[in-house]
């Protein structure tokens, strides 16, 4: 069936809601039309995310319908057991969240599978949290992260609080497959068998996280002091992360204006903590109060975006990379002066992020290991070294501002980053120094590295299998130098092969993923990938140098030379 042919019959459905229906009525652009019905809303292993609408390709209680569908069939294949164990559910501010999270609970129900069911918004890292704790067999997170406002999505976990597995996602999708009527899904969203979330549920997860304290001492005779500015952006994780702060006894300033869960995030541009703009009115606060720090988590409240104070007392966005190496440095040093660093620690990291972790973790003589992108593969770490025994977790983290202490969840923890942010800089502070001055230091121990990333957008029904075929494309082409530097060897994930520029090839030996990755001379990298849940395609650099200038010279002429690259694609 076509898409008008599509598009018709789901017009002139009578189980269609008339709300439905009249929007359907009112879109005359066939480009348009196209879009909704011209293709299916991708479920992968992050699960599915797109604009809220009607259509096969939106984001609608039919789309979700369906997938839950998926997961219930799945889930019964293992048994009465997980069936009873059920599956959590929890959703963020974004329009339609809550509404998407019953209609879930509701089809989980009407087949016999029991539905935990936050009653208000939870941020990710305690639905991954509540998963574990309750010994669900799965979850489910209604969320588009940091997406614009028009877009939701559909995240699922194991029962691990990862999540789901590249192998278990296969075979919901199968699931999911065998549903060609969406609206033939129906649910019980007055079952016995959706129950809430108990509250306790919330108090165990402050607690665990409030074990994961390195500066106690610190935090006694600064918290209380500290001028910290924190914004949830309009999101889930205001009551979480002022919690957690006031718990240990540090000060928050937050932003009113942005605790309202306001779906249309109508203060910032988006709700995307990786971004300045989207800190600005924290940094504003800040500047009038005169505060150390500012914080902004987004949505879902597993990223944290951090401003800090440079050494001409201007507040400066630090980006992922920089958080993340401030947070790696600070975690082996307290872990390594209070006599706790374990034998086999170990860290965790994306491929795409810093290349200065691994100068710090060999500092340390602690093992890094890297992953694909997603947050997933990390928990897959944790749970590898659980049940071997090989390394101890310390910390893992995403250069997308994601960043996890502890193994109580096993997504990206926001909450958790805030609060050892905060115990970091009252670290400082007590011993004299400042965050930003720490930073400066690590750049004169091991080099200064610059990692930026742009992204190339990409729009239309056919927006990711034009960007894998531009990955694709790259494979084919030699590539010696960029930005003067030689091109030392490169990586195709998708094939799982490194090869050097003397053509000596080796296995990668992690999950497999479509991305091309340049190793240059000196340590430096460039990795061309398509983003998983936005239609753009992602361009990362690494560039180690003397100094900044140095550096921001050299990302600019590598840039230059990959955006040529490119653009001989299309000749």
């Amino acid at each position: 069936m076509g898409y008008r042919e599509l598009y018709e019959s789901w017009k002139g459905d009578a189980r269609l809601a008339e709300a439905d229906r009249a929007e359907l009525e009112a879109v005359t652009d066939e480009t348009e039309r196209e879009y909704r019905f011209g293709g299916e809303l991708e479920f992968g292993t992050a699960g599915m995310r797109g604009i809220i609408g009607c259509g096969v390709n939106m984001m609608n209680v039919y789309t979700v319908r369906r997938a839950t569908q998926g997961l219930a069939e799945y889930i019964k294949t293992l048994g009465g057991a997980a069936m009873e164990r059920g599956v959590v559910i929890s959703y963020d501010t974004r329009r339609c969240s809550r509404l998407f999270a019953e209609t879930a609970a509701g089809v989980l129900a009407k087949n016999g599978v029991k539905a935990y069911l936050f009653s208000k918004v939870h941020p990710v890292p305690m639905l991954s949290f509540a998963v574990r704790y309750l010994h669900a067999a799965a979850g489910i997170m209604i969320t588009a992260s940091h997406n614009p406002k028009e877009y939701n999505g559909y995240k699922v976990y194991g029962e691990d609080g990862a999540q789901m597995s590249p192998e278990a996602t296969a075979i919901v999708v199968d699931f999911i497959g065998r549903i060609t009527d969406y609206l033939s899904v129906t649910g019980d969203g007055e079952s016995p068998l959706i129950v809430p979330v108990p509250a306790q549920v919330d108090e165990a997860y402050i607690s665990e996280l409030a074990k994961l304290t390195l500066s106690k001492e610190s935090v006694a005779r600064c918290g209380k002091d500290l001028k910290l500015v924190y914004t949830p952006v309009h999101g889930s994780g205001f009551v979480p992360v002022t919690t957690i702060l006031k718990k240990l006894g540090i000060h928050v300033n937050v932003v009113e204006a942005q605790v309202a869960e306001d779906p249309d995030f109508s203060t910032v541009a988006v709700p995307n903590p990786e971004f300045k703009e989207t800190l600005s009115m924290g940094i504003a606060l800040a500047n009038e109060i005169h505060a150390d720090v500012v914080f902004g988590t987004d949505p879902d409240s597993d990223r944290l975006g951090v401003a800090v104070k440079n050494g001409a007392g201007e507040f400066l966005a630090l980006s992922g990379n920089q958080v993340g190496i401030l947070l790696l440095d600070y975690i082996l040093t307290r872990l390594k002066e209070e006599n706790a660093l374990p034998a086999n620690a170990a860290v965790v990291k994306s491929f795409v992020s810093t290349g200065m972790a691994k100068l710090i973790c060999e500092e340390f003589g602690v093992a890094l290991f890297e992953t694909p992108v997603g947050f997933k593969f990390i928990g897959e770490k944790i749970k590898e070294w659980e049940a071997d025994g090989s390394h101890t977790f310390v910390f893992g983290f995403e250069e997308s501002c994601g960043y996890l202490r502890g193994t109580h969840a096993r997504d990206k923890d926001a909450v958790v980053a805030s609060m050892l942010c905060a115990e970091m800089v009252c670290y400082y502070t007590d011993i004299g120094k400042t965050v930003y001055g720490r930073l400066m230091e690590i750049y004169e121990k091991y080099g200064f590295v610059l990692d930026q990333n742009i992204s190339v957008q990409y729009k239309g029904l056919n927006a990711m299998k034009e960007m894998n075929a531009v990955v694709d494309a790259l494979k084919t082409v030699p590539v010696d130098r960029l930005g003067g530097m030689e091109v030392e060897a490169v990586r195709d994930y998708s094939a799982d092969v490194r090869r050097t520029k003397d053509g000596k090839t080796a296995p990668l030996n992690i999950p497999k993923c479509n991305c091309v990755y340049y190793e240059l001379q000196g340590g430096s990298f460039v990795c061309v990938r398509p983003s998983g849940t936005e239609p753009k395609l992602k361009i990362y650099f690494s560039v180690k140098a003397k100094d900044e200038t140095a550096a921001n010279a050299k990302v600019a002429e590598v840039a230059k030379d990959v955006k040529a690259l490119l653009a001989s694609l299309n000749r």
